[in-house]
This record gives C-alpha cells, sequence and structure tokens, in this order.
C-alpha cells in the first residue's frame, strides 16, 4: 500500500523543491495534481522533456516517488472542440506520466450533468482514441465520479468503470465527494471490490443534513455543489466504516492526503493527516 500527498496546497512551492518538501511532510509518495508549471486545470501540459527529467533526479535524491499523476481535461465536453483539445492535452500528459516512469494516472469523468447522455457519447469516444495510449504506455487509469461531472453516483461510476472492459481502467473513491455519491461508502467499496485501486482522503460536511439547509445559497434551487476537502475528523465522513470496507475488500492500492482547505496551516495539516492515515491502517489491517 502507498501513501501519498497530495501536495496542491504547496502548489507556490516550486516544482524542483517539491520532493525535499514532501519527504519533510513525512510521505514517501507524490499525487502530482493540476499546478500552472506542469499540468494545469483543463489546458495543455507547461512542462518540458528537460525539467521532467530534472524533476526526477530531485525524486531519487529526496527518497520521493510519484504514486500517480492527476490531470484534470475537458476529455467528456458536450463541445466538439473541447474534447478534441482535451484529447491532446491528455496524449502529452500520458507522455510526462512515462518519462516520469510513472504507471498509474487518476482522472475524472468530467462532461455536464445537464448533458448527460451526450457527455457520455464524448466520453466513450475519447476512450476509443485514449486508450490504445495507456496501453502502448503501459500506465493505468483509475476514475472517480466528481460532484458536476456526468457521474455522480458511486455506484453508477463503478457500472461505467466495468463496461469499459479494460484491466488498464479502475475505480477511485473519493471521501470528500462521500455525500454527493450516495452517503454509501461501505456499498460502493463492496460493489466496486478489487476495481478500486485508489481513495482520496479528506473530510467534508453532509451537505443534505437538515432537510438540505445546511447550506443556503442564492437564488434558491441553485446547482451548486458544496463539499470541503478538510482534515480527517472536521466533517462527517465516517472513516471507520471507509477503513473497515476496503481492509474487507483487500484494498492495497494507494491512500492520498487531499486537503485542500487550509493553506494557512498546510504543513501542519499534511503532517497530521499523515498520522491519521497511518492510525487508521493500523487499526483496520492489523
Amino acid at each position: 500500500m502507498k501513501i501519498a500527498l497530495d501536495p496542491y496546497m504547496f502548489r507556490n512551492v516550486p516544482l524542483l523543491e517539491l520532493p525535499g518538501l514532501v519527504a519533510e511532510l513525512g510521505f514517501e509518495w507524490i499525487e502530482l495534481s493540476p499546478r500552472e508549471d506542469f499540468n494545469p486545470f483543463f489546458l495543455h501540459p507547461r512542462v518540458d522533456d528537460g525539467t521532467v527529467q530534472k524533476f526526477r533526479k530531485e525524486l531519487a535524491a529526496a527518497g520521493v516517488g510519484v504514486s500517480s499523476v492527476l490531470p484534470l481535461y475537458k476529455w467528456s465536453s458536450p463541445d466538439e472542440d473541447e474534447r478534441q483539445a482535451a484529447v491532446r492535452y491528455w496524449k502529452r500528459a500520458i507522455r510526462i506520466t512515462s518519462d516520469l516512469g510513472v504507471s498509474a494516472m487518476n482522472s475524472e469523468f468530467n462532461g455536464r450533468p445537464e448533458k448527460a447522455a451526450t457527455s457520455e457519447g464524448q466520453f466513450w469516444r475519447s476512450l476509443e482514441e485514449l486508450l490504445p495510449v495507456f496501453e502502448r504506455e503501459g500506465i493505468t487509469l483509475a476514475l472517480e465520479p466528481h460532484p458536476d461531472d456526468f457521474i455522480e453516483d458511486g455506484h453508477a461510476a463503478v457500472d461505467m468503470i466495468r463496461g469499459i472492459n479494460s484491466p488498464l481502467v479502475s475505480f477511485l473513491y473519493c471521501a470528500p465527494h462521500t455525500f454527493h455519491q450516495g452517503n454509501d461508502a461501505p456499498g460502493i467499496l463492496k460493489h466496486a471490490g478489487s476495481l478500486t485501486t485508489a481513495v482520496h482522503l479528506a473530510d467534508s460536511f453532509d451537505h443534505t443534513g437538515s432537510s438540505g439547509l445546511r447550506y443556503i445559497v442564492n437564488p434558491p434551487g441553485s446547482t451548486v455543489r458544496v463539499h470541503q476537502h478538510l482534515d480527517i475528523g472536521q466533517g462527517e465522513v465516517d472513516f471507520d466504516e471507509l477503513f473497515r470496507e476496503l481492509a474487507a475488500n483487500g484494498f492495497d492500492g494507494t491512500l492520498v492526503s487531499s486537503v485542500f482547505a487550509w493553506e494557512e496551516r498546510a504543513k501542519e495539516s499534511s503532517r497530521f493527516m499523515r498520522a491519521k492515515i497511518d492510525e487508521y491502517v493500523s487499526r483496520h489491517w492489523s
């Protein structure tokens, strides 16, 4: 099992200094999420081959590995120009991942929930182009249902991944999205079984609580998706039931600390999360 840090709260730290910082915080692995000098949100990667090799050297020097690269592209967009651009960005990101010596990528379904059928069609079109590239490079892909994607429900996401019918494509469970996925972590993980290869760990409040009035947004009826990425224990996710089911399923993938809420105390938060993850692993895998 790998325990990784998503260093998004440290995105202003220069890329080549990131491995040393991650090691200082007690992690041996990085999930390389979007950052402006590497793989920006929804845009073509910004890193060149020379910097990729320099980054590899810094990783080796710090004793830190990249568990996965996480790009976010509009590859399920109902807009065909956006979809085609996203496929081009994906191809470069896959090449960079391979050059880093990394064999796993994580991402989201994307698309638009109000145009779910069209988005699904675009997703399949993109996958037809990209799956051979993943196969050629020997890189796996874990997908998560995300709030405001064309698939938000956890059970539906597992079924979609099964329908892809590729040993390279698996399921990522994101704990802070628990209440958008159906608030059924044990059921979703049981349904996924060995398809679950990665888990994002952070806490969140149940936005459906108090008869749906826990968060009041204007205008009434807004389709905004509210959730947080808090330290474990600051929200309402049941981490004992989550880890219990992971252990029962024989999970041996990557656990990622994915807290984004506390940039003003990012180091303290990251160290706390490492200790809490170790505590849950020890409790449920002993």
